[in-house]
C-alpha cells in the first residue's frame, strides 16, 4: 500500500493493517478529510486478498474526540440537504466497518466521546486501556448520536444504552466492560500487544469462515425463525464443501496447520 493518507497513520505487518486516528493535536476529531480517507482505506482493505485483521487505534492522548470544532462550525451553517450529505459520510464509514468480512479490532487509548463511539460499536473487538473514558455527549449541543446508534444498540441493547445516550454522560471503561461495548480492559502499556496478540489468533480461522461468521450476525437477527431455520443450514452444508472447510477438516483429522496458517 503506497497511498499516503492526511489524517491517518497505516501501517501494514503481514496480514495485519493498523489504522491510527493522526489528528492528536485535535484529539483525533473528524472532519471531512478524515470520513472520506476511512471510506478509501476500509475499500482498499474490503478489496485486498492479503490482508486478513484490522486494527484501529489513535494517536496521541486520545482515541477520537468525535467531531472537529471547524467541521462543526461549518454545519451550522448547512442547509437539511447540506446536512444529509454530511451525515451519509458518517453513516458509510461505520457501515463499511461493521459489514466489512475481515475482524476489525478497534484499540482505544484514550478519550472516545461522540461519533468516536461509533468505531466501539461497528468494531468486533474492541479493548479499552485504563485510561480510556467515553461519552455519548450529543445531547449536551442538542443533537443526538444518531448514525452510530444502530450499531452500538446491536451491541449492548437500549437498557444499557438510554442513560448513556439521554445523559451524555462520562463512563469509565469498567463501565464500558460491564454493558458490553468492550471486551477487554488492560493497562495502558499493554494496549498495543494485547491487540496484535488478539489480530493474531484471529490468523488462525479460516478467512471464509469469520467472514460467514460476520454475515450471521447482520442478517440472522432480522429473520423469522422459519427463515432462519433453512438459512443457517444451507449455509453450514455449503461451507463443508468449501475449499478452506474441507481444508480445515483434513488438517485437524491429520493433526497439521490448515494452509491459512503461515506459522
Amino acid at each position: 500500500m503506497n497511498k499516503t493518507y492526511e489524517t491517518l497513520k497505516v501501517d501494514i505487518d503481514d496480514k495485519i493493517i493498523t489504522i491510527s486516528l493522526n489528528r492528536p493535536q485535535v484529539h483525533n476529531a473528524f472532519n471531512n478529510t478524515m470520513l472520506t480517507e476511512l471510506v478509501q482505506v476500509m475499500n482498499f482493505i474490503d478489496k485486498s486478498e492479503d490482508l486478513r485483521v484490522v486494527i484501529f487505534t489513535g494517536q496521541g492522548k486520545s482515541f477520537s474526540a468525535g467531531a472537529d470544532l471547524n467541521w462543526m462550525k461549518a454545519v451550522i451553517n448547512y442547509s437539511y440537504e447540506e446536512n444529509l450529505e454530511d451525515s451519509l459520510k458518517i453513516s458509510e464509514v461505520f457501515y463499511k466497518i461493521y459489514t466489512l468480512k475481515k475482524p476489525v479490532i478497534t484499540a482505544i487509548n484514550g478519550a472516545t466521546i461522540g461519533g468516536g463511539m461509533g468505531f466501539v460499536g461497528a468494531s468486533d473487538i474492541v479493548i479499552a486501556s485504563e485510561r480510556a473514558q467515553f461519552s455519548l455527549s450529543e445531547v449536551r449541543i442538542g443533537i443526538v448520536p444518531a448514525c452510530i446508534s444502530p450499531y452500538l444498540i446491536k451491541k449492548s441493547g437500549q437498557g444499557a444504552l438510554k442513560e448513556l445516550f439521554l445523559t451524555g454522560m462520562r463512563f469509565s471503561p469498567q463501565k464500558a466492560l460491564e454493558l458490553g461495548l468492550i471486551n477487554y480492559l488492560v493497562p495502558h502499556d499493554k494496549l498495543e500487544d494485547f491487540s496484535k496478540q488478539k489480530a493474531e489468533e484471529l490468523l488462525h480461522c479460516g478467512p471464509r469462515a469469520i467472514a460467514v461468521c460476520k454475515e450471521l450476525f447482520f442478517k440472522v437477527p432480522e429473520m423469522s425463525l422459519e427463515t432462519a431455520y433453512t438459512y443457517t443450514a444451507e449455509m453450514i452444508a455449503d461451507l463443508r464443501i468449501s475449499g478452506e472447510a474441507q481444508e480445515g477438516m483434513k488438517a485437524f483429522l491429520e493433526k497439521r496447520r490448515p494452509a491459512w496458517r503461515s506459522e
